[in-house]
């Protein structure tokens, strides 16, 4: 369920010029209620084990996603009023601006959070009192591990391109610019979770909140920016 759900989300997301597979008016609403669904998946999968550890990282996950679906929907709203659309190929097709600024860090943060990267989890760690997406899979193995992985990247490269698209005005260059400019946006993102988990360790579990909580308020200001009408 978890993995039709990230795959469903994927598909209402614009891909530069390459456009959308599944679009209409008000998908946006369906995008951001999958991406839940894909962890209530995930953490549901977890407590069915009977494992007290995987309950344990279901629990920090559904926590920390109070933080980073406030975040998300902030995020949303702002893209919505600077198009004045609730249609994602049109949100992410209007030009950029000073509040793309604010955006783009907001969801970079969100982005490391939801994908369980450094500082707020460790995909390489193996001790379980410290683990929170990784612990949640711990008695999983063959067909659903694999299920699971594939999700997890499928989720890493979606807030990838939603970031890149958020910031970069893809709509108003020619087809190859646009598609040039979304792969090295997109691998340019990759850098930077790869220099964040390079130069930072992991924070502890009490900072994680006020990082969260930094995110949400980043697309909050980017949000007044778009109410004020001075996005541009």
């Amino acid at each position: 369920m978890a993995w039709l759900a990230v795959l469903g989300a994927a598909m209402l997301l614009p891909l530069g010029p390459l456009g959308v597979s599944l679009s209409f008016r008000g998908d946006v609403i369906l995008w951001v209620y999958l991406l839940a669904l894909a962890r209530f998946g995930t953490a549901w999968a977890a407590l069915e084990t009977g494992s007290a550890f995987e309950g344990m990282g279901a629990a920090r996950e559904v926590s920390y996603a109070v933080l980073t679906e406030a975040a998300v929907i902030t995020a949303v709203l702002a893209l919505s009023l600077r198009s004045g659309s609730v249609e994602l190929g049109t949100m992410l097709a209007s030009s950029a601006g000073t509040g793309s600024v604010l955006l783009a860090a907001g969801l970079f943060t969100v982005l490391l959070a939801e994908n369980c990267r450094v500082p707020f989890d460790d995909p390489n760690t193996h001790l379980e009192l410290t683990m929170i997406h990784e612990v949640m899979v711990l008695d999983h193995s063959g067909p659903l591990l694999a299920v699971v992985l594939h999700g997890a990247a499928v989720k890493l490269l979606l807030f990838a391109v939603l970031l890149v698209e958020a910031v970069l005005p893809l709509g108003d260059w020619p087809g190859l610019v646009a598609g040039a400019a979304m792969l090295a946006g997109v691998l340019g993102v990759g850098v930077g979770v790869g220099l964040v988990e390079s130069l930072l360790a992991r924070s502890a579990f009490k900072r994680v909140p006020l990082l969260l909580t930094t995110a949400f308020l980043l697309c909050l200001f980017a949000l007044l920016v778009a109410r004020r009408g001075g996005w541009s």
